[in-house]
């Protein structure tokens, strides 16, 4: 065990890999206090040398019993998505009530219920990490649908490269929950932007070897009256994208980074200038999302009962009955 742990009055940050180094390149910048949990040498390593943070290794449980799990404030889970669940409940249990987790929260829809269902037995809260609604770009969109004076309809398309997925080793149900694991990264964005379902019709064709839907296509209307569509081809080529349309432009995330806006009257389409410097120094979207859950301004979070309204439409985008 590292020598240089804490007292336990700040961040506990479980796993090293790839994003958990993303997480920990944030708190350094900020300043905070902070711990890191995983669970083998190999990835710990690695953590270190790019963050010059040592790690404690063994995995959490090893860290809960030599520990005795001091009183964290908040914790950062940024496991691999098969252990997100059950690492967020352990932390419960062991009192730390700030939680931000990786999206999707959970490996599958049912292990969000249970989540959700564990949570409401404590005082804790919950966030999910859905860091596309913090880019710079969407930022810019907000404001320009709002000197529009709102959305009217929107568009949404998050087909998966599935040649591309097929050969990747995933832990178990990872590949099988691929919409919720992944996907669900644009249709939150989209509902986020243009208002969520009051009413929605959805479609479903195909299966590939590893995931239960192949293409995905529906329509609806929101809570203030915009109307919406999406589809999804995973047996085809695409890409994420977002298209949002006002009273005065048609406005483009395509690819989500970059925003673009086509002017009435015209067919010109046209990159719209935004703020990207912090975008540009850390992981999209992660800096902004990070500090808010630093800095409690929750309001700009997806909190678990969100995410728990939210799942409802990805069953039922799904094909599933709710």
């Amino acid at each position: 065990m590292p020598d240089n742990l804490n007292t336990g009055k700040g961040i506990l940050l479980v796993g090293a890999g790839a994003m958990a180094q993303e997480y920990a390149k944030i708190l350094q910048k900020e300043g905070e206090n902070f711990d890191v949990v995983g669970r083998g040498a190999q990835s710990a390593a690695k953590f270190a040398s790019v963050t010059n943070k040592e790690v404690f290794t063994g995995g959490l449980d090893s860290f809960i019993a030599m520990r005795k799990m001091p009183s964290f404030t908040k914790a950062i889970v940024a496991t691999g998505t098969e252990a997100l669940k059950d690492t967020a409940v352990k932390l419960m249990q062991c009192g730390v009530n700030e939680l931000l987790i990786e999206k999707p929260g959970a490996v599958s829809l049912d292990e969000v219920n249970e989540l959700y269902e564990f949570s409401k037995r404590t005082t804790s809260k919950l966030f999910i990490a859905y860091n596309r609604r913090f880019y710079a770009s969407v930022g810019r969109l907000k404001e320009m649908i709002k000197e529009d004076g709102g959305v009217l309809s929107f568009n949404f398309e998050f087909t998966e490269w599935a040649h591309k997925i097929e050969p990747l080793t995933k832990a178990k149900d990872v590949k099988e929950n691929w919409f919720f694991a992944n996907s669900t990264h644009v249709v939150d964005l989209a509902f986020y932007l243009g208002g969520k379902p009051a009413e929605m019709s959805s479609y479903t064709a195909g299966k590939l070897s590893w995931h239960p839907v192949a293409i995905f296509a529906g329509a609806g209307s929101t809570r203030s009256g915009a109307l919406f569509t999406y589809q999804a081809n995973w047996q085809a080529p695409g890409r994420w994208a977002v298209e949002v349309l006002t009273k005065h432009h048609r406005f483009y995330l395509r690819p989500l980074e970059k925003l673009q806006v086509q002017q009435l009257g015209s067919v010109k389409i046209e990159d719209v200038p935004i703020d990207d410097v912090v975008d540009s120094q850390y992981k999209p979207g992660l800096f902004k999302q990070t500090t808010a859950f630093l800095h409690n301004r929750s309001a700009e979070l997806v909190t678990l009962e969100e995410h728990m309204e939210n799942c409802r439409y990805y069953r039922q985008m799904l094909g599933k009955a709710n």
